[in-house]
């Protein structure tokens, strides 16, 4: 009898998907090579701003410079909280290049959600937007008793166009507190410190520190070594088989980890250009395609839908893709009907999660995935050729094709564990494979399909919401006695917040002042777009909230 470790997926692969890969110690690596082989190549286009490879490099070791300068260390933490910039990429290659470990963070997280990270990872330094330090970070920051320094940058600079659809507000300048991250990098250059000029990290050595969300509701941070990385960027740019040089569009943003992964890693393994477009606004991305021409990008299908409604929209801005990829958010066949119909490019869809380093599965280039008939599902892909996807059960016993359970996923791609969290790496990573927390099946060929998942997490856009912390946000209103959150389906996000709550005996309050109160608190993705009032919430027998009945009433 065929069992998962027989991997019937190979079946469906490439003789080239299929060869053993090689991937270099990191995406510092690879990185470095392209330098060398191609110094004038454009690495960082930015509106109507490029930069090389020997200027990306240089700048690069002008800011690890700095780092050394001021006391930075290898293996100390640098959190990045930037827009898909030119200033991201340098801040993220010239932490490398001391020795750091990066640590992504989402620049729409509000001050607590940022000092949670800064204290869990303890950070010394901070690197962010002039209009972010001056609004909330500096405060975050100093409050911070690990942080030592910080670097801020405008997102105007290195660019001219100055697109008002997504750069609004006059750079600041220098920052009290802080020194400015270009100014650094250029007086560095030239001068890089001893870390820089060794070989690089190690593929064992601490990459990333990926915050994400786990069963407790307190973000915990995913340690992604610098091998993980750089083997799903091997993986993807032998699998995609696009030539040297390539052009690749961030749609996804760089601090997730499939932009980090999908985007950044694999065009510097494949010494191509990276555009960037700060973030996400249909119509500036459609421009982009026009002017940069890219043959490859990956973003959830969320952006797809606001790409497809745009009304200056034509098949001629899809022309130059030789891949269009979708992760991050469940992608219903409708819609890649429906974008193949209208623009020309199939969406290949993928699957993975933070802990295995962005894809464990994805739907090869010259392949389509199929769609599940009994549940009109649309497989997310196969895996690899060094990836085992098992479907189990509660115990961890494989289940038969076709059976849903729990997905797990072992590979070169999954990281070691959790930072400092010995505790959630042995409930998640049992003996080195993860336990995702999604539940799905896979049928007799290798395809893989998600269906539900087994936690409570929201997914929202592609950006993950635990439900507690929007509670525990609504808890704190006078007015509030009870609160549960859940994911509803919404055909835009995939799905979106939704509050349930209970007021205190004689208070009165709108929802919509409720929703206002999150918003003020929360990311903009994790605040409910709805609050419904209950007189009780449906509890067991023990007192505990059922969030199942919500979700089914909703």
């Amino acid at each position: 009898m065929t069992s998962y470790r027989d991997k019937p997926w190979l079946a469906l692969l490439t003789d080239a998907q299929r060869a053993p890969i090689q991937p270099p110690p990191s995406v510092l690596h690879a990185f470095r090579a392209a330098a060398r082989k191609a110094p004038d190549r454009t690495a960082l286009a930015y509106f109507d701003g490029r930069l090389s490879y020997a200027e990306t490099d240089a700048l690069s070791d002008g800011i690890a410079a700095h780092l050394a300068d001021r006391g930075f260390r290898p293996g100390d933490r640098a959190a990045i909280m930037l827009q898909n910039t030119p200033q991201f990429v340098l801040a993220l290659l010239g932490v490398w290049k001391a020795g750091g470990v990066v640590v992504p963070v989402n620049p729409m997280y509000k001050s607590a959600e940022l000092r949670h990270v800064l204290d869990d990872a303890e950070v010394t330094a901070v690197i962010c937007a002039d209009r972010t330090w001056d609004g909330f970070l500096r405060t975050t920051a100093a409050a911070a008793p690990s942080v030592r320094l910080a670097l801020t940058t405008s997102e105007r600079e290195l660019q001219t166009r100055d697109d008002a659809r997504v750069l609004r507000g006059e750079p600041l300048g220098p920052q009290e507190g802080a020194d400015d991250l270009l100014a650094v990098a250029r007086a560095g250059t030239g001068r890089a410190a001893a870390p820089p000029a060794g070989p690089g990290p190690a593929a064992d050595d601490l990459a990333l520190i990926s915050y994400t969300s786990g069963t407790s509701g307190t973000p915990k941070g995913a340690t992604n070594t610098h091998g993980n990385l750089t083997y799903n960027a091997e993986r993807q740019r032998t699998g995609h088989g696009l030539p040297e040089g390539t052009t690749y569009f961030a749609l996804a943003p760089l601090f997730h980890i499939t932009g980090m992964v999908c985007e950044l890693a694999v065009c510097f393994a494949n010494a191509g250009t990276l555009v960037l477009a700060y973030r996400f606004e249909a119509g500036v991305v459609l421009d982009a395609f026009l002017e940069h021409r890219p043959a490859y990008t990956v973003g959830p299908s969320t952006a797809y839908m606001a790409l497809m409604a745009h009304p200056d929209v034509t098949r001629d801005h899809f022309t130059s893709f030789a891949i269009m990829s979708s992760g991050g958010a469940p992608l219903p066949p409708a819609l890649v009907e429906k974008f193949r119909t209208a623009f020309g490019p199939y969406l290949h869809n993928g699957y993975g999660l933070t802990e295995c380093t962005a894809p464990c599965a994805s739907v090869p280039p010259g392949r389509e995935a199929p769609v599940d008939k009994v549940s009109g599902t649309l497989a997310v892909g196969v895996p690899g050729p060094d990836t085992v996807v098992r479907i189990v059960d509660d115990h961890g016993a494989d289940l038969p094709f076709g059976e849903p359970g729990e997905i797990a996923v072992r590979g070169p791609q999954v990281v070691p564990g959790y930072w400092r969290r010995p505790d959630a790496t042995a409930e998640a990573l049992p003996d080195g494979e993860l336990r995702t927390g999604d539940i799905g099946f896979m049928d007799t060929d290798g395809w893989l399909y998600v269906v539900d998942r087994k936690k409570d997490m929201i997914n929202a856009s592609g950006f993950k919401v635990w439900p507690r912390e929007v509670e525990d946000v609504l808890y704190g209103h006078p007015a509030v006695r009870e609160a549960a959150v859940v994911g509803v389906p919404d055909a835009y996000r995939g799905e979106s917040v939704k509050a349930y709550v209970s007021l205190r005996p004689g208070a009165d309050v709108p929802p919509a002042e409720l929703a206002a109160y999150c918003k003020e608190r929360l990311a903009a993705y994790k605040y409910p777009r709805e609050v419904e009032i209950l007189t009780e919430l449906p509890k067991t027998t023990s007192g505990k909230i059922l969030r199942r009945e919500l979700r089914h009433r909703a």
